[in-house]
Formats: structure tokens, sequence, C-alpha cells
């Protein structure tokens, strides 16, 4: 069975091309649940406009259902709590000069 850490792990290969960081360290990510072969994800955007929302998203579905373990990806796409920039990794903030 596939664990969260591995998902995670996976989940950074997902870039922000906007912004040149992964979904996991600009702390899109706000859960991840395995029920078996099935994985739920719930993420944000760092903007209710951000332009490449469906890709991103399209892509960590793709990515996790592509995991050995996994039958299906569940992504859902919420706002609360709003996205913020101190729920970036220290690496991202680093990276962004931040």
């Amino acid at each position: 069975m596939v664990t969260k850490e591995e998902i995670l792990e996976e989940l950074k290969i997902v870039e922000d091309p906007e912004i040149g960081m992964d979904v996991v360290n600009l702390g899109l990510i706000y859960d991840v649940q395995i029920d078996g072969d099935k994985v739920y994800i719930k993420m944000t955007m760092t903007a209710p406009t951000c332009p490449v929302t469906p890709w991103i998203l399209s892509e960590v579905q793709k990515i996790v259902e592509n995991m050995p373990g996994v039958e299906m990806a569940d992504v859902e796409l919420v706002w609360e709590p709003p996205w913020k920039p101190d729920m970036m990794s220290d690496e991202a903030r680093e990276a962004l000069n931040m």
C-alpha cells in the first residue's frame, strides 16, 4: 500500500509554472488520505485566478494514479484556509528569496 510520504514525494514533480516551485513545497497540498487503493487529496492554489489550475489538478491526479498500489485519486480544490506565503517550506522560501 502506498504511503502519504511516498505520495508527497511524487507530487514534488508537479510545479506551478508561474512560480517555478513544486506544489508540495509551495504548501498547496493540505491533506492526503489513503483508503486502500484510493487516495483523496485536498489542495489549493496560490490564487483563485491561477490560470494553470486545471492543468495542475490534472497532473496531481495523473501522477498519483500512476503510482503502484493506487487505483483512483480524487483531487479536491479547496479555498479554506486561504493559501499564504508562510505555508511554503523553508526550501521554497529560500529558493524564492523570501
